[in-house]
């Protein structure tokens, strides 16, 4: 029977086919993650100071995600993708377990409306955030495997849509519509590029507007976010407030912004400048010139991470890489969209930027399996 290290040796041997990762990919995630690193210590020193008596205690929460971030990110590069597939089935049930746990009492959280964390010896975590890549390596191996039957309801788009419905019910539940979105939406593109059918996709998309629809109808919460994306003015101070001081803040910075630091809107003005809202600060404090660039880095990361997946040794890579590109690049344009009042705001973080250990680490860990990717390309 092999040793600990022999199997930890064996599991970190690098393919023999492997080549040199793309560099780009990886470079781009770093200045997102240290310009965002600069971002929180300045958007978040009032509320720090106000809240925790210290100026930093945000900075030095986050630096702890990103500690753990990186080595996920080492071990996820370094670990050839394939030896996920086998584990398919097991990360579909880790899914379902996870998103069980925040319905646990004694370590279940609600944070404002949501019921969407848990605590463990003290420390906050998000399941749904590593739901978000453990999903989505079952549906690449899934999609891998069934690549001729998607056309088959029984074999096809009927599983597909059943598992998707068990996510999306306890995410309801909890309930947490902005990781919500995006799992499904990354769920229908990578089911696309997997092979299904475009009118299979389209009829789960009427589907869910008609039950978006239906669940706005009913719930007040969403039906006041929806209100205030039409007519932010409409209860600027109650239920729009966050709307309207996020254009302020970001109105505020102009072309060239106020200033590193010089932030108005972080002095209690502008609610969860440390999570979902820090985009306005970038906004306010750099201006429109690198609020810009931000984003053009998130395209760019795109762009790489779909050269990633078009050059993929095989179909599960090709997926597996499209997923997480679009998952993170979606919530980073949902998140800004919703700061901007582009779209009705959902709530989550921006990736690489927004306070959360957990989102970090499961951001970096997908980074790593996307480098594992782009050591094993056809070109």
């Amino acid at each position: 029977m092999p040793s600990l290290k022999q199997t930890i040796n064996k599991l970190l041997s690098p393919r023999a086919n492997e080549h040199e990762p793309d560099k780009n990919l990886i470079f781009i995630v770093g200045i997102i993650v240290v310009f965002g690193l600069i971002m929180l210590t300045s958007a978040t020193n009032a509320i720090a100071y106000a809240k925790h008596q210290d100026s930093y205690y945000f900075i030095k929460h986050q630096l702890f995600g990103v500690v753990f971030g990186i080595a996920a990110f080492w071990f996820f590069s370094r670990v050839d993708y394939h030896r996920w597939k086998k584990y398919a089935v097991w990360f579909l049930f880790f899914s379902i377990f996870l998103l069980l746990l925040v319905f646990i009492p004694g370590i279940s959280a609600t944070y404002g409306k949501a019921r969407s964390w848990i605590n463990v010896f003290g420390f906050s975590l998000q399941p749904s955030e590593f739901v978000k890549i453990s999903f989505l390596l079952y549906l690449a191996a899934w999609l891998e495997s069934r690549e001729k039957k998607l056309s088959d309801i029984a074999q096809g788009i009927g599983p597909f849509v059943v598992v998707l419905g068990i996510i999306g019910f306890l995410m309801i539940m909890q309930p947490d519509m902005g990781t919500l979105s995006i799992i499904t939406a990354t769920s229908l593109i990578v089911y696309f590029v997997g092979g299904g059918k475009i009118r299979h996709i389209l009829a789960i998309v009427l589907v869910g507007i008609i039950g978006l629809a239906s669940l706005v109808a009913v719930s007040s919460y969403q039906t006041d976010r929806f209100k205030c994306f039409l007519d932010p003015s409409f209860s600027a101070r109650d239920t729009c407030y966050q709307v309207n001081q996020s254009l302020i803040a970001v109105g505020a910075g102009g072309i060239f912004g106020r200033g590193l630091g010089a932030s108005r809107q972080k002095y209690m003005y502008l609610p969860e400048v440390q999570g979902d809202a820090i985009f306005s600060i970038i906004g306010e404090e750099t201006g429109l010139i690198f609020s810009s660039l931000l984003v053009l880095l998130f395209i760019y990361l795109f762009y790489r991470g779909y050269l990633i997946s078009k050059y993929a040794p095989d179909n599960f890579g090709r997926i597996l890489a499209i997923g997480i590109v679009t998952w993170l690049v979606m919530q980073a344009m949902i998140n800004i969209g919703g700061m901007i009042n582009l779209i009705p705001m959902t709530g989550v973080p921006l990736p690489f930027v927004s306070y959360g250990g957990s989102a970090m680490l499961a951001a970096l860990a997908a980074i790593g399996i996307l480098v594992n990717i782009s050591k094993q390309t056809r070109a």
